[in-house]
């Protein structure tokens, strides 16, 4: 990618450190002192840096995936599985400009995080979780066996949600707060979300038998579960979620616990894209 972006006429300054909060720091730094780009080479945790790094300025962010998931390139139309071709992406996205699309920002604990993908409180969460202490298998069959292997012990989770428009106590296998469409390396699991619409799709499954869960989960792949009485999806603004020692994760990476804050911020992100 640097050769690549070097031999386009950019000056490119390569940032590697042996571990997130190094990385984080000297990203910042690099930014701060007047980067005109980020780009970030990587899977969604890597994406939910950048956007924390450079949401709310001008500075536009690019993806080149290389990840588990990659949902977020995925969102964005970035090529997945073929690296040169999102090098390529990246070089027409340099020429037209940046595309404005909205973010997500969560309020946990006093903290304040930004992410571009979906939110995730519950069994989601859960596999999530499990799934990135997993080495093997790679890509979406990671999540689908971290799936199988949480759901023998998985219950019903209790939670008080509250979005801009009404508050309600609801059972629940999993809630998700999506920006974008898909989790867990392409599960559609709110295929009509759009990355700038000023909204945000609350996905709600209610409970129900493991063997109808593990159903649900094979159709949320091709985005058909949504018709499912057991599936509910509304567009929120905002949205607050509250449930004791339920784990919250965005863009693959831990939050922490519930309760939390969310709520959209239109045009709080550029990307290249």
């Amino acid at each position: 990618m640097v050769t690549a972006l070097s031999a386009a006429g950019f000056d490119v300054v390569a940032i590697t450190q042996p571990n997130g909060e190094l990385l984080r720091r000297e990203t910042m730094a690099a930014v701060d002192a007047g980067a005109d780009a980020l780009v970030m080479v990587g899977g969604d945790g890597m994406a939910g840096m950048g956007t924390n790094i450079v949401a709310g300025t001008a500075v536009p962010l690019g993806i080149v995936p290389s990840g588990t998931g990659n949902d977020v390139a995925r969102g964005l139309g970035i090529p997945i599985d073929d690296p040169d071709a999102a090098i390529r992406a990246l070089l027409g996205a340099l020429e037209r400009g940046p595309r404005v699309i909205d973010a997500g920002r969560i309020r946990q604990g006093g903290l304040t995080t930004w992410f571009i993908g979906v939110l995730s409180a519950g069994f989601d969460a859960v596999v999530n979780e499990r799934a990135n202490r997993m080495s093997h298998p790679r890509g979406k069959s990671r999540y689908t066996l971290a799936m199988l292997l949480e759901l023998v012990s998985f219950r019903p989770i209790e939670y008080v949600v509250t979005t801009d428009s009404e508050s309600f106590a609801t059972r629940a296998m999993l809630i998700s707060v999506a920006n974008n469409r898909s989790i867990g390396g392409g599960m559609m699991v709110a295929p009509a979300a759009e990355l700038d619409d000023g909204l945000l799709d609350l996905f709600i499954v209610t409970p129900m038998s493991k063997i109808r869960f593990i159903s649900v989960f094979s159709k949320v792949f091709s985005g058909t579960h949504t018709s499912l009485p057991e599936v509910q999806l509304s567009r929120v603004r905002s949205v607050r979620l509250e449930s004791p020692s339920t784990i919250a994760y965005a863009d693959g990476e831990r939050i922490g616990t519930l309760p939390i804050d969310v709520e959209v911020v239109p045009g709080a992100l550029r990307v290249l894209a």
